[in-house]
C-alpha cells in the first residue's frame, strides 16, 4: 500500500495547497492512505473544526497533531468524538482525545517529543505499552513524532526499528534529507518539513518573527505569504508484513 503522509500545514496557504495539490498526487501515486499534520492549520496555530472539516473534504483520511492541539478550543469535545483526528498519545492519563487511530490493517500513531517541548509522558515507554497492549496488531503501524531534537527524533525511528512501518518527523517545518528505510524495515525520516509559504519563517511572516527576535516582546505572530509549496513523503509498505518497501520525498509547489 501506498501511504502519504503531509509536513505540518500551515494556515490558509497550507490549506489551500492541500486543497489543489492533494488530489493530483494521489492520481498519480495511487496513494492509499493520506496523513496530515494539521496542528498549524488555523491562522498558523491550532486547528478548527471547520479548518478540521476543510482538509478532510479535501482528500486528507487521518489529522494528526502536537503540542498546538490545544490551541483552538473548539476542536477539543471532538477529539473524542468520530472525527480521525489525533493528539499525541504521550500525555497524561485523563486528557482529551486518543492517541492512536485503527482504520482497517492500519494504525496511525501521534508522539510529542519531551527534549525542548515539554514534560510530556516518556514517548518510548508510551508506544511500548501500545504495542504490548494492543491485541491483535494490525501489520501497518504509522508513527508521526512530533519533536523537536533530531537525536531525539533519530533514537526514537531507531528504537521502534522492525515493530511500526514508519517514524516520520514533524513539528520544525523545516524538512530534513535523511528519508531512508532502517535495517528493520521502518521507513524513517527527521522531518517531513511544512505545507505553507517558504518566503517566511518557518511559515510565519519574516517581519514579525524577526520583531520578535530583535526585541524579545511576545506576540501573536501572522502566517507568511508568497509561493507556496506541499512536502510529504511518500511510504510504500507490505501490507502483509508491515515492513516498508520505499520512502520518496515530494515537493509540490503551488501554481
Amino acid at each position: 500500500m501506498m501511504v502519504l503522509v503531509i509536513g505540518d500545514i500551515i494556515g490558509r496557504p497550507g490549506r489551500r495547497a492541500v486543497s489543489r495539490l492533494l488530489p493530483d498526487i494521489s492520481r498519480e501515486y495511487g496513494v492509499n492512505l493520506v496523513i496530515a499534520n494539521a496542528e498549524n492549520a488555523a491562522g498558523g496555530i491550532g486547528v478548527t473544526v471547520n479548518t478540521a472539516n476543510e482538509l478532510l473534504r479535501a482528500g486528507v483520511n487521518i489529522l494528526t497533531s502536537g503540542n498546538h492541539i490545544w490551541a483552538e478550543k473548539d476542536i477539543i469535545p471532538h477529539l473524542d468524538g468520530e472525527m480521525p483526528i489525533l493528539r499525541p498519545l504521550n500525555y497524561p492519563c485523563g486528557v482529551p482525545g486518543r492517541g492512536y487511530l485503527l482504520t482497517g490493517r492500519v494504525m496511525v500513531v501521534n508522539l510529542i517529543g519531551r527534549t525542548f517541548m515539554g514534560n510530556f509522558d516518556c514517548p518510548f515507554r508510551a508506544m511500548d505499552q501500545l504495542l504490548a497492549g494492543l491485541h491483535p496488531l494490525p501489520p501497518v503501524i504509522i508513527v508521526d513524532f512530533h519533536a523537536e531534537a533530531t537525536s531525539e527524533k533519530v533514537a526514537m525511528g531507531r528504537y521502534l526499528d522492525g515493530r511500526v512501518s514508519a517514524v516520520l518527523g514533524t513539528h520544525t517545518h523545516v524538512g530534513t534529507t535523511d528519508a531512508k528505510l532502517l535495517p528493520r524495515g521502518t521507513a524513517y525520516v527527521t522531518d517531513i518539513g511544512m505545507t505553507g509559504p517558504v518566503d517566511s519563517v518557518i511559515g510565519d511572516d519574516v517581519e514579525a518573527v524577526t520583531r520578535r527576535f530583535l526585541t524579545m516582546i511576545p506576540h501573536r505572530l501572522s502566517v507568511g505569504s508568497g509561493k507556496v509549496v506541499l512536502d510529504a513523503v511518500l511510504v510504500g509498505i507490505d501490507e502483509g508484513s508491515g515492513r516498508a518497501v520505499s520512502i520518496e520525498r515530494i515537493s509540490r509547489e503551488m501554481e
